[in-house]
């Protein structure tokens, strides 16, 4: 029986919330609003260690579970980070319950980011998905294995609207788009917390807000926006993912126009709470509440908690030594209202109680075997992967005909590494149940040709390693007496003696991702003369692509006859590539960000502004094409997909009102194949300058062999009004407004939509 309401089921979530806060202590109140990093997830010391003989910051690492142990049992943080297994979690768990005097359950947090032991295609390879419904089902299911493994809450969706390739983080999210973003930010909220039911999880998008523009693509550093810019193109994404029911969003580290994210109360409560109607809680990104001092916002940690929490941070994220702890004193000393600490604290009991944690606080540790253990989640994967795949270039190579092949070279080092093929930001895989590019070409070839392999040109190493270095046994290393010459050779050679050679380029995951900016596109090594070099043998070319990012492929795409970028594509990323080669699937992704021809012309967006000389917009260099190598919404596919003329259910609106939109799509071939149909508008003239191409709505269907499908789009108010820098609110213009429908931003706007005043009513 209940001792006290708090403990009460039958009661409201309210009550429960109110009756906790008034039994804790402004000790107890601090460690809610404490997160720790549990580096014992990667495995504990040896007993025998000399630990005063380590480096000083080794030694953290080594002492840093034990401290998190005692945290816990002495009620000094609500919520664990970086346990990944059901034992771990309710080992930590009893404690937390057992030994605290109110027994409040931690939340436990992961970067669930593209799959937890079922690894899918990373979140940018989802996004060339254009398929929201598919996206939700992979973040469902990953938030099924997670939830298996005690984990509550996961840091993804990344939410941020990324404009620059140099910035490795891009391949995060969902590219350059806001409307793409949008939609892609709210479908993963809906997958990851569902019903809130006992296999789901948190959401956390981040980080609020602008991150992906950091200046010059560098990692960590500052972002200047514009008013406008910021509401028109970074903030959607965010709103999305509120709106679909995300309650918690994660501060970013920068300082964005002059003012630190993590202390800026304008961004945390006039426009996240106020503008946004955000009611969740505020989760700082790791250590950014101490960084307040690195910045020079804050004199110390006591200062830069005090700056956080009274600017709308609710919890502090941290390896060790909580800025947060200091806050009992602040209040005590009147430098923070008690009742802030209350509001924080209550947001974060809401949603410890809405999850069940006070009744159901375990892990099922047997059912967690067989959840992650799901053959159905794999093949998802698989599934998910052929979605994602975007055909940028095919003279006619591709499908490959395997009745006319004897032998096949699959060439380079990314085509038989399992821990490339999943990418970054995984922490709980097996990479020995993935599935390579070669191991996928052999398994669907058999025995109807030979299937050799060489690695090829070696890809170097950063010059600077990764802060995740050491944590994978089975990365491509390539040594530095690693003969290049020789290896390039034996390539050239396999190729030359098949029948066709599937190449595969890029970068190693280590390459892209957080701390993975880079000041090059271009194919790191000695790949691109490899690949040259096995042109010039006169065999038949495929180049696969294995990226999180564009890259430089302008010699490629003049002399390679077929192009498929595959990004990491996960667990079953070899036999997803394996159908696409031969058929089996065809490929039906698209472009979500533009392909620059050069690093030199990023950041590179299909939404520009008309501006000043028109005419000369392919011509703003003078030694390079200005245009994309490949627009924004490109790819293709092995059928033949025709449109009709856009039709317009009036081609007159007022200001307020909607119009639909449509248009015929046929497939003219003889396959059944996916189609993404891409809504481009372009407003003529208004209260601000708008861009030549805005994306304003897409469908994927599915057209069987000589199908017509009439594809609908509704336009109206939530897809015309935009953010007014001068009247600092959103309008919507009576204007004229180009539009078109076609499979990419380089369709033509050759319809026109009035939008004349509304009438009073």
């Amino acid at each position: 029986m209940a001792q006290h309401p708090y403990q009460d089921p039958t009661t409201s979530t309210s009550v429960r919330v109110a009756d906790l806060l008034s039994r804790m202590t402004l000790e107890e109140k601090a460690g809610q609003l404490t997160q720790y990093f549990y580096f014992g997830s990667f495995g504990e010391a040896p007993a025998d260690l000399d630990i005063e003989s380590l480096p000083p910051e080794h030694q953290l690492y080594v002492r840093q579970p034990q401290m998190v142990r005692e945290a816990v049992a002495q009620g000094s943080t609500g919520s664990v980070l970086f346990v990944r297994d059901a034992t771990t979690a309710n080992l930590l768990q009893r404690s937390a319950i057992e030994k605290t005097r109110l027994g409040i359950p931690l939340i436990f947090g992961f970067d669930v980011v593209h799959g937890h032991r079922t690894i899918f295609p990373v979140p940018i390879a989802q996004a060339a998905s254009w398929d929201p419904d598919a996206v939700e089902a992979s973040q469902r299911t990953a938030a099924r294995e997670a939830r298996a493994s005690g984990i509550h809450w996961t840091f993804a969706p990344m939410v941020d609207i990324a404009r620059d390739a140099r910035w490795g983080r891009i391949i995060e999210g969902a590219g350059e788009d806001p409307y793409l973003g949008a939609a892609l930010a709210a479908a993963q909220v809906r997958g990851f917390q569902g019903s809130f039911g006992p296999e789901s999880i948190l959401a956390g998008p981040k980080h609020f807000a602008a991150y992906g523009a950091a200046r010059g693509g560098r990692d960590y550093d500052d972002v200047e926006v514009s008013d406008s810019e910021l509401r028109n193109v970074y903030l959607p994404p965010f709103a999305a993912a509120i709106e679909a029911g995300a309650v918690n969003i994660m501060s970013a580290y920068m300082e964005l126009n002059g003012v630190p994210a993590s202390g800026n109360r304008w961004l945390l409560r006039d426009v996240l709470r106020d503008e946004l109607g955000f009611t969740g809680f505020v989760v700082s990104d790791a250590n950014a509440v101490r960084s307040l001092t690195t910045q020079h916002f804050a004199k110390d940690a006591a200062d830069a908690a005090t700056r956080a929490i009274t600017a709308g941070l609710d919890m502090e994220m941290c390896t060790i030594d909580p800025a947060f702890a200091s806050l009992p004193q602040a209040v005590r000393d009147g430098l923070v209202d008690e009742s802030i600490l209350d509001e924080a604290v209550a947001r974060i009991l809401v949603v410890k109680f809405d999850l069940g944690l006070f009744e159901n606080p375990y892990a099922d540790e047997d059912d967690e075997h067989i959840v992650l253990a799901a053959s159905e989640h794999r093949d998802q994967a698989r599934v998910m992967a052929e979605k994602s795949a975007v055909l940028l270039k095919n003279d006619g190579l591709l499908p490959l005909d395997l009745d006319s092949l004897n032998s096949i070279a699959v060439i380079g080092q990314l085509a038989d590494s399992k821990r490339e093929t999943l990418g970054p930001w995984v922490f709980a895989h097996d990479t020995e149940e993935t599935v390579t590019v070669v191991e996928g070409i052999r398994s669907r070839v058999a025995d109807s040709a030979a299937v050799r392999f060489a690695a090829g040109a070696g890809i170097p190493s950063r010059v600077f390693p990764s802060m995740f270095d050491g944590q994978d046994a089975d990365v491509v290393n390539t040594p530095e007496d690693y003969d290049d010459d020789n290896a390039i050779e034996e390539a050239v050679a396999l190729a030359a003696q098949s029948d066709v050679a599937v190449v595969v380029v890029g970068q190693q995951q280590s390459q892209i991702g957080e701390n993975a900016s880079t000041s090059t596109l271009s194919l790191p090594g000695r790949q691109l003369e490899q690949l040259q070099r096995i042109a010039e043998t006169g065999t038949p070319v495929v180049l696969l692509v294995m990226s999180g990012r564009p890259l430089d492929l302008r010699w490629a795409d003049e002399h390679i006859a077929s192009i498929l970028e595959i990004w990491y594509p996960g667990t079953r990323g070899g036999d997803a590539a394996a159908a696409l080669l031969f058929g089996d699937a065809s490929p039906a992704g698209r472009l979500p960000f533009t392909w620059p021809r050069h690093v030199g012309q990023v950041p590179m967006i299909s939404s520009y502004l008309r501006t000043f000389q028109p005419e000369n917009q392919e011509k703003r260099y003078w030694d390079e094409e200005s245009s994309a190598l490949y627009p924004f919404g490109h790819g293709l596919n092995y059928a033949t997909i025709t449109y009709g003329a856009v039709q317009l259910d009036s081609d007159t609106i007022e200001v307020g009102g909607t119009v639909s939109v449509k248009v015929d799509v046929t497939n003219t071939s003889s396959k059944p194949q996916d189609e993404v149909a891409q809504l481009y508008i372009h407003q003529r003239h208004g209260r601000a300058a708008r861009p030549v191409r805005e994306l304003k709505g897409f469908h994927r269907v599915r057209l069987e062999a000589h199908e017509t499908r009439a594809v609908t789009f509704t336009l109206g108010p939530d897809q015309l009004r935009y953010w007014s820098a001068a009247d600092r609110e959103w309008v919507q213009d009576p204007t004229t407004i180009e539009l078109g429908v076609g499979p990419s931003s380089a369709t033509t706007l050759d319809t026109t939509l009035t939008v004349t005043p509304a009438r009073n009513r």
